[in-house]
């Protein structure tokens, strides 16, 4: 039979883990590892990419060949 167990026993360690996940936000402290972490994330690595692009902008023929195209672009 389908349906809800009046015998259902939850486990404590999962409900300790839910609760945990649920008020992160009340356990968190800024350690040098996470400022670290922070500013390689919303900086670093978006600066980097934007760096590479802009570099890169028009460089590289991305489309496709087709019909009546010359094979060589240069």
């Amino acid at each position: 039979m389908a349906g809800p167990s009046k015998s259902l026993i939850l486990d404590p360690a999962l409900q300790k883990y839910y609760d945990l996940n649920a008020n992160r936000y009340k356990y968190f402290r800024w350690t040098p590892r996470h400022a670290w972490l922070s500013v390689l994330y919303m900086a670093v690595i978006p600066g980097a990419l934007g760096y590479i692009a802009y570099k890169t902008e028009g460089k590289y023929e991305l489309r496709g060949k087709r019909r009546g195209d010359t094979v060589s672009e240069w």
